[in-house]
């Protein structure tokens, strides 16, 4: 968007430290000549539009990340929450406007639930979104947050091994073409990474609309040593399951359409479950 547009001028929001800023929002424009979200009010998501997709690989706003978790303080994104629960133990990799990541904050209230977006625009939004539900529904969602962040590059830096229960992955980028392939959210190398941050018997929720998507989840998942599908019926019965496929903005948008939902959930095996890796894992 040029400078000479009438929606380019920066956007004008009273700060506020219940979640901190957003790195790199100063590069981007929005509505001229108003506030766009007054301090405590919900935002509206047509001033928050962006494009749908960014390529992780090519993402280049130098946003800042600790060298270790420890060196990374978790109370400003959860400032009603003891100290000593303020580390993420549930993650929603490209949480989009926030809607499943606000679902889990009420579904699961004993967890520490964090949105990663890559998208500033649109993890602007979901921290206003939650901090306008904070306000409204005092003693709700003080356990929700967002954060911008580059998960294919970064995502180790911020979490300890063996902290998170839940990983959900909805609704990702599918880069169709055979070229960027390598941009996908679920790669033998990034399982590896999911792997180590989740705890033994941990859970992995993926979610697609496309079904060449959903097959390349289930062969790079399958194939790898540290995960095995849930069964049918202990799925079927996880209420965050139902929530992956019906809360999620995306979600809603293919169920308006009268597209197909696919998804498959992977329990983290324990290491003494899996066996030593042979050369052949070394290839993948």
């Amino acid at each position: 968007m040029s400078d000479s547009s009438p929606l380019a001028k920066k956007q004008k929001v009273e700060s506020t430290s219940e979640i901190p800023e957003i790195q790199g929002l100063e590069d981007y424009t929005f509505r001229d000549g108003e506030d766009i979200t007054p301090a405590g009010a919900m935002p509206q998501k047509k001033y928050y539009r962006s494009r749908a997709h960014a390529n992780p690989l090519s993402f280049n706003d130098n946003l800042t990340y600790p060298t270790k978790p420890a060196d990374f303080d978790w109370q400003p994104y959860y400032p009603e929450l003891p100290a000593s629960k303020t580390a993420p133990t549930v993650i929603d990799i490209g949480c989009g406007f926030g809607g499943l990541t606000v679902e889990l904050s009420s579904l699961l209230p004993d967890a520490t639930v964090l949105g990663l977006e890559i998208r500033a625009k649109v993890c602007e939004y979901v921290r206003l979104r939650i901090i306008s539900l904070r306000e409204s529904e005092k003693g709700k969602y003080k356990n929700a947050a967002c954060m911008r962040s580059n998960t294919m590059k970064n995502l180790v830096n911020y979490l300890n091994p063996k902290s998170l229960d839940k990983i959900f992955i909805c609704f990702p980028d599918p880069h169709f073409k055979a070229k960027n392939h390598r941009r996908r959210i679920v790669s033998y190398d990034l399982l590896t990474e999911y792997a180590y941050c989740l705890k033994p018997n941990a859970l992995l929720y993926l979610i697609t609309d496309v079904k060449a998507l959903h097959d390349w989840h289930l062969e790079k998942t399958d194939s790898h040593e540290m995960f095995e599908r849930l069964d049918e019926e202990t799925m079927e019965s996880d209420p965050c399951v139902k929530a992956m496929i019906n809360v999620t903005e995306e979600g809603k948008k293919v169920e308006r359409s009268g597209s197909n939902k696919y998804y498959m959930v992977y329990r983290r095996l324990p290491e003494e479950s899996v066996p030593p890796p042979s050369p052949e894992s070394f290839l993948k």
